[in-house]
């Protein structure tokens, strides 16, 4: 595919008119565009050159979070196209729960990942609740606390390369990737100027990389997310979660639902072995407890050296068959 026959299909399906995309819209273009025979030849032309290589590193960096986050397409305010480097391991922070300013889609390349919806609950578990803001494209993340609060899981499931999901813009959520995985990604037209982070009290991390409660709900349809998947097959009531129906085995398709708490960062640093039992205040339901997780502003981003981005893609290009 040729770059501006990218940008026009980005264009046309997004739409331009004052209503925001649909996580649907916004998952379909980008799985047609994670296709190898789509996605390999794009990337072979914006690693020849046919880039703004100073505009895309500018943007292009290692996240907080560990992955390279690498600018393909720049078309703001409409879209921002990226392709996600998870180099996996247990090296990187785990993601703290979250939501976007925008309708995003992910689309799997290469790898797995697991992605987890959450929501505020009264019966969750205790989080601190904070609000973040951006000082403009490519500026420093700054965090304010809101405050004490109670979240749980309302799904998860596990995602495999050719499979792709859309998240509406205040969907809670967050993102585990434990081996090298390549995901592309789209930002739509922002829809506010903030988002949401909350990060779990440490009691409450379990070994199963989740917090549980006795209910053990699960289905695609179980809870209310965000969270559109290919074919719209597992959409929650509300309508903001699309993922694709077209998992290729009962591994790849794992959807669990489980009750949990109040925060959507799972630290694996502070899992809790079987003989650490959970504070009872900290159940979910149970009395709160304030002062259970702090977080300091992020570090400012580093853009990744043009050699660096222009080694990955190549990479990512190769990979394909490009």
């Amino acid at each position: 595919m040729q770059v501006e026959e990218a940008r026009r299909l980005l264009a046309e399906r997004l739409g331009g008119g004052p209503e925001p995309p649909s996580p649907e819209s916004a998952r379909a273009v980008t799985a047609q565009l994670a296709h190898p025979d789509t996605l390999g030849p794009l990337v072979r032309r914006l690693s020849a050159g046919d880039l703004d290589l100073a505009e895309c590193t500018r943007l292009s960096y290692r996240h907080v979070l560990g992955f390279d986050k690498l600018l393909l397409l720049a078309g703001a305010p409409r879209f921002m196209l990226r392709v996600h480097f998870w180099h996996g391991g247990t090296g990187a922070a785990p993601e703290d729960i979250h939501n976007h300013r925008c309708a995003i889609a992910s689309a799997v390349v290469r790898g797995h990942v697991r992605m987890e919806c959450y929501e505020p609950a009264a019966n969750g578990v205790p989080a601190t609740a904070y609000r973040e803001t951006i000082d403009g494209p490519g500026g420093a993340w700054r965090l304010r606390r809101v405050g004490d609060a109670r979240i749980r899981l309302i799904c998860a499931e596990r995602y495999g390369a050719g499979r792709s999901y859309g998240l509406a813009a205040r969907t809670l959520h967050r993102v585990v990737s434990e081996e090298p995985t390549v995901t592309l990604f789209l930002e739509t037209a922002p829809q506010r100027s903030v988002t949401d982070v909350y990060v779990r009290h440490r009691s409450d991390v379990a070994d199963s990389g989740g917090l549980t409660d006795s209910s053990g709900v699960s289905g695609p349809g179980a809870g209310r997310g965000g969270t559109t998947t290919d074919g719209g097959s597992a959409t929650h009531d509300d309508g903001n979660r699309i993922g694709d129906g077209n998992g290729t085995g009962d591994g790849d398709r794992a959807v669990t639902e489980r009750r949990t708490g109040d925060e959507d960062r799972i630290d694996a640093r502070h899992r809790t072995g079987a003989g650490n039992r959970m504070d009872p205040r900290d159940r979910p339901g149970g009395p709160l407890r304030t002062g259970g997780a702090e977080r300091a502003d992020p570090p400012p981003k580093t853009p990744l050296p043009p050699a660096a981005y222009l080694a990955e893609l190549d990479s990512l290009a190769g990979s394909l068959g490009y």
